[in-house]
């Protein structure tokens, strides 16, 4: 088994949570990082553990023969150049959402991503969420039989006291709500509804609280799915409610729905069609992404480098059918 050592791009409290987990896997090891500021060694060492070695230079970070892989966790719009640059130098890729914030600009980290021949794994870690997979399990196993609606909503308040605010209220830092936040949940949709989509209507919205009176876009949307197969989805992406973060799923099929941890099947005999059963599950019920299933997501990632294959749920194709609809959705809004 290979130890993998790993650098990171930017160093903020999702480069925190990436370090943890990253160094709580079987596979590798953080020893470097590359941020704007500059950082002491000894005390990011002490701190994380193992030796880290800090650079200013993400250049030369990068021609370190011996760092296998990054980590990107600096500002959104940074992430493309950064995830091309790191691409051509030979290093494979964990890359924080969103991918960049345009789709010329995923393509354009595709092509380099193909034509440097390395792996790339995108942070929809909620793919590897205790709930995620139980719902997956549930559809996979027949239980709803063919889901012809689904609704996955993402509610979290991110005003003023999130510290995500000083950066997210920008257009040019942040893209959307969708992109900043509510992908998530694009992503879940993605995920449960086998089927690709075939086109998509949005709408958005601005709150007329003062709380989030500094974003530049509209900070609630929703978008409705039409897939392939026929069957409809809905995503509202909300990042100026006043309430306790949210993470919605309603799913309608032929033999069964699902409402967040609870279901009902007429497949499953004794069940009674006026109660709901309960599923046992860790909801997905924070923001907070010291709370997100990195280490699963990123364990995954390192076996699959490992063996020299693609990681499963998370990698760069997956992602970027998600991408791709975010950026239809956000063109709908905006268009009208």
């Amino acid at each position: 088994m290979k130890k993998f050592n790993v650098g990171i791009i930017g160093y903020s409290w999702a480069a925190e949570a990436h370090i943890t987990a990253i160094n709580n896997t079987s596979y590798a090891q953080v020893t470097a990082l590359c941020s704007s500021r500059n950082h002491n060694s000894s005390e990011l060492s002490a701190k994380h553990g193992g030796t880290i070695y800090c650079y200013t230079d993400l250049a030369q970070m990068l021609a370190d023969p011996e760092l296998h892989a990054v980590s990107i966790c600096s500002y959104p719009a940074e992430h493309a150049a950064q995830a091309i640059m790191a691409a051509k130098a030979g290093k494979h890729l964990i890359i924080e959402k969103p991918i960049a914030l345009s789709w010329e600009e995923c393509l354009a980290v595709e092509d380099a991503v193909r034509e440097a021949g390395v792996k790339a794994c995108v942070c929809f870690e909620c793919r590897f969420s205790s709930q995620l997979m139980t719902i997956k399990s549930v559809i996979d196993q027949g239980l709803l039989g063919k889901i012809h609606y689904a609704e996955v909503d993402y509610y979290h308040g991110i005003g003023p006291w999130y510290g995500q605010f000083r950066w997210n209220t920008k257009k040019a830092s942040a893209g959307s709500s969708l992109l900043s936040a509510g992908c998530h949940a694009m992503d879940a949709l993605l995920l449960c509804m086998d089927s690709e989509f075939e086109s998509v209507t949005s709408y958005a919205a601005y709150s007329q609280n003062e709380d989030f009176a500094k974003y530049e876009y509209p900070t609630s949307s929703v978008s409705i799915i039409k897939f392939k197969n026929g069957s409809v989805g809905k995503v509202a992406s909300v990042i100026d409610c006043l309430q306790p973060y949210y993470f919605h799923f309603h799913l309608v099929g032929s033999e069964g729905s699902l409402l967040d941890n609870k279901y009902y099947s007429s497949k499953v005999e004794g069940q009674n069609k006026n109660k709901w059963t309960e599923l046992s599950m860790k909801l997905l019920d924070s923001g907070d992404v010291s709370d997100h299933p990195y280490q699963i997501q990123f364990e995954a990632f390192f076996k699959a480098l490992d063996e020299d294959r693609e990681m499963p749920l998370t990698n760069l194709a997956e992602a970027l059918k998600t991408h791709q609809l975010i950026f239809a959705a956000d063109k709908s809004a905006e268009e009208n």
